[in-house]
């Protein structure tokens, strides 16, 4: 390998880097060969000189071969393995109801997830809440729960892809976050490390979003999949709106037991529907499932409505340690806050807009994500029953409840809500020309 300094130095100074010298700084940092210093000035310099296709390619195998990638034999898993990315934001429950989904369908789902990130939530979080659910088992375990479940969420083991949880690490304290490259090698390492089939990508746009612009949106929705097909992995992406709640839920416990209610068909809201199908459609016709659209969605449609998907989800939260009757008792089974507050509205109107990324930030105040990394989760707190955009409310209609773990915390979030939501005058957003959640498709197969 060359010397990293001239490697550094070279991207700085916008050359193209060899594959090779991608693999010799990654895996140098992996060693300890390559300095944390000398990866924070590599992350700056992609950071600033951007990378070609080609690079972002290398990075992400180097990345990839960091550490071990599973490998899912066809005589024990006589089915594709299949997963699904979201970017983020708020009521986002997807992978929760679309895994078991899918699991019942035919597919195996070995979904390693992450936390919540900034002001949106995250779906080991949103596990961590259920009693005795464990989020890190051991390789064995995790190959079992998928073999018998049909699906097992979890999150990233130490020797899976562990150069992406150090150069995250740099590029978190070093702004250098943003990047697109540094973006889609870190997303696609994992999963490609996960060994799977096929993955569909939901790309966030929207108030609630990490990207607010839809053609930012779609150019990260772009890159991703051209970088995930050019690794290798079979991939498509779905632009998805994130200007309210996809659920009318936000927290931890509130979204497991919003999830538990999908399943079991109490309640499925419409937005959140529309975009578990949409994914789920993808995945099928990826992992040839379903040839068409319409096959794939009675697919899905099916298991739904005879509780395999249900049954597979409860399976799941068994294998991983937690109760086996999560579906009957999940009201009394998980944590709930003492104290519940209405949030009601100021004005009379039609809902005309909501300060999305202000409900994340309410639940972290709540307590139910982190400001700092080492900040414990409440997994009690949220919020539920929000209002969506273009619900026409008369003053004092409820427009949300607060789940509190006391009084005062209750009363800042309150406010928050109120105040994140406009009334009156035109909606503003994607949802004025009256379109779905679903804002834009990029690859995959013919429809």
């Amino acid at each position: 390998m060359r010397l990293a300094r001239e490697i550094i130095r070279d991207k700085r100074d916008g050359a193209t880097l060899a594959s090779a010298d991608i693999a010799g700084l990654v895996s140098g940092l992996v060693a300890g060969s390559v300095s944390e210093a000398q990866a924070a000035a590599f992350a700056m310099a992609v950071c600033l000189k951007g990378m070609d296709r080609g690079e972002t390619v290398a990075l992400t195998l180097a990345m990839r071969d960091s550490g071990r990638v599973l490998a899912w034999p066809a005589g024990e898993f006589p089915g594709p393995v299949l997963d699904k990315h979201s970017t983020g934001g708020i009521g986002d429950l997807v992978s929760l109801v679309l895994a078991p989904m899918l699991a019942a369908a035919g597919a195996y789902v070995p979904m390693i997830s992450g936390r919540g990130l900034g002001h949106t939530g995250g779906t080991l979080d949103k596990l961590d809440a259920i009693p005795g659910y464990r989020s890190r088992p051991g390789l064995e375990r995790f190959r079992r729960v998928v073999r018998t479940a049909g699906c097992a969420i979890i999150g990233q083991t130490d020797d899976l892809a562990p150069a992406d949880r150090l150069l995250y690490r740099i590029r978190d304290v070093t702004a250098t976050v943003e990047s697109v490259p540094l973006i889609c090698a870190s997303i696609l390492s994992k999963k490609l490390a996960a060994g799977l089939g096929g993955l569909v990508l939901d790309v966030k746009a929207g108030s609630g979003a990490f990207m607010a612009d839809v053609a930012a949106a779609r150019k990260l929705a772009r890159v991703l999949s051209e970088v995930a097909n050019g690794a290798g992995l079979p991939t498509s992406a779905l632009v998805t709106d994130m200007d309210e709640p996809l659920a009318p839920a936000a927290g931890n416990a509130v979204e497991v037991l919003a999830a538990v209610r999908y399943l079991r068909g109490e309640e499925r809201p419409e937005r959140l529907h529309e975009v578990v199908m949409a994914l789920g459609v993808e995945l099928l016709q990826l992992g040839d499932l379903a040839v068409k659209s319409g096959e794939a969605k009675a697919r899905l449609e099916k298991v739904l409505a005879r509780g395999e998907a249900a049954e597979r989800f409860a399976r799941m939260v068994k294998g991983l340690g937690g109760p086996g009757d999560i579906l009957e008792r999940a009201g009394a089974i998980l944590p709930a806050a003492p104290v519940r507050m209405v949030v009601r509205a100021r004005t009379a109107g039609r809902v005309a807009s909501i300060d999305t990324r202000a409900l994340g930030l309410a639940v972290i105040g709540l307590g139910g994500g982190r400001r700092v990394e080492s900040d414990a989760v409440d997994p009690a707190v949220g919020l539920t029953d929000l209002a969506g955009i273009g619900r026409q409310l008369a003053r004092n209609d409820p427009i949300a409840v607060v789940h509190a773990r006391d009084q005062a915390s209750g009363e800042a979030a309150a406010l928050a809500v109120a105040l994140a939501y406009r009334t009156g005058g035109m909606v503003v957003g994607r949802r004025e020309d009256g379109r779905g959640p679903v804002l834009g498709r990029i690859g995959g197969k013919k429809r």
